[in-house]
């Protein structure tokens, strides 16, 4: 049996800043690549903002990014051996190795992204999940012939969730246009990735008088889950009730 107390303790710097569309916790997707709309640069700290670390990486499509979920610290002596994943419903622990929740032993996280390109020694990436200000500790290049696993099999999340679908009200849709020339970013498209895998809690059951509301770029999104009668598809689930600009 181990005995811990020969093991040291180990430190990591991180190696560069997050930039995300993502502001907030809420509503960003809760795995990579379900929004590839979700846009993002990573800035590169002292020593290895060099051009020459990035040598190579314009042969790359796809990386590895190694993280600290900056937001969810673990309290001193807190010890979470079984965490409740969304995909669960919210209401049923398990394991916390078997789950990717953001309640980590050590608050570490990992995920691959599209790399769009690289400008002015940032590198330009979409697909994020991550928030504003993350701390990128490491970062690998995606070898696919190594990466992907044919045969693996995950029971509790083998499938894509369910998409909602979302509508925008007139208001909304006009504002959303708008902004996207502004911003010279597909908002409407982040929008609807990121509404369709239905942000509130799993649990939570829909409520038509709530409204819901997230920070996107300097954006303010609101939406709702109204009743089938308020809105003109019979499908969506989802209204998108106002874009406006973020006060500071």
């Amino acid at each position: 049996m181990a005995n811990d107390s020969h093991i040291p303790d180990f430190s990591i710097k991180p190696i560069g800043i997050v930039h995300s569309c993502f502001k907030e916790k809420f509503a960003i997707p809760r795995q990579p690549a379900l929004a590839p709309a979700a846009k993002g640069e990573i800035e590169l700290l002292a020593p290895y903002n060099d051009p020459v670390a990035l040598e190579g990486l314009e042969e790359v499509s796809h990386l590895w990014l190694s993280f600290i979920f900056h937001q969810a610290l673990p309290k001193e002596g807190e010890v979470r051996l079984r965490v409740r994943p969304p995909r669960l419903g919210g209401n049923k622990k398990i394991g916390v190795f078997a789950t990717r929740a953001t309640h980590r032993p050590n608050p570490l996280g990992l995920s691959v992204v599209k790399l769009d390109g690289i400008k002015n020694g940032r590198l330009q990436i979409s697909g994020i999940d991550l928030l504003d200000g993350t701390p990128i500790v490491d970062i690998k290049p995606y070898v696919p012939y190594a990466d992907i696993v044919p045969a693996a099999f995950n029971h509790i999340a083998n499938t894509s969730p369910e998409l909602s679908s979302v509508e925008f009200n007139s208001e909304a849709f006009i504002s959303v246009q708008n902004h996207s020339t502004r911003l010279e970013q597909p908002v409407k498209e982040l929008i609807e990735q990121m509404l369709a895998q239905d942000p509130k809690p799993a649990y939570q059951k829909p409520d038509p008088e709530r409204v819901y509301g997230v920070k996107i770029w300097d954006l303010e999104v609101k939406w709702c889950y109204p009743l089938s009668t308020e809105i003109e598809s019979t499908e969506a689930t989802i209204l998108v009730t106002s874009v406006t600009q973020a006060s500071i």
